[in-house]
């Protein structure tokens, strides 16, 4: 690697730190609601430090299609609120029908990010939760086996994989 390809990257990280304190900074002022000096001048610093402070890490070997997950969303909140209700019709109904489980669910996901997405789909599904990830493996608890269906159907995984595409150079 030449010198001037070295410095390229490092302006280039540094560009990519400085946008990351700056959309940071747009979160902090948007979830504070507050535009007194006091949360300004701190989130004007906290910004930047934890842009500094975060390592980053590897590029990773994924690509996430922004037109899929916009797609998937509108899917997951639908699931969401259909098994919201699903979940309200179990806890209202007198004898309690539920027969709670832990499922082991084997994923082709590989990546950190597709598993991250998955575990924490099913986590803000309700009536189920992941309770722990491994490579290829998550432990999910389900209240009862509609609200694990989507998961043992093999559809969450296959919308998620749909997100991600390989990087073209990633080994």
């Amino acid at each position: 690697v030449s010198p001037l390809q070295q410095r390229r990257e490092l302006g280039a990280d540094r560009a990519m730190r400085i946008k990351g304190a700056f959309l940071l900074f747009g979160l902090w002022i948007l979830l504070s609601a507050s535009f007194d000096v006091a949360h300004v001048v701190a989130g004007a610093i906290i910004a930047p430090v934890v842009m500094w402070l975060n390592p980053g890490g590897p590029p990773s070997a994924n690509r996430l299609s922004w037109l899929a997950a916009l797609r998937y969303l509108p899917w997951l909140i639908g699931r969401i609120i259909k098994s919201g209700f699903h979940v309200s019709r179990l806890i209202l109904t007198p004898s309690l029908p539920i027969a709670p489980r832990l499922l082991r669910h084997q994923t082709t996901l590989k990546s950190d990010e597709e598993l991250v997405v998955l575990g924490n789909s099913i986590t803000l599904t309700p009536g189920t939760i992941t309770v722990e990830v491994a490579p290829g493996e998550l432990l999910v608890h389900a209240l009862d086996e509609t609200s694990s269906a989507d998961l043992t159907d093999g559809v969450l995984d296959a919308k998620i994989a749909s997100m991600f595409s390989a990087r073209e150079g990633a080994q």
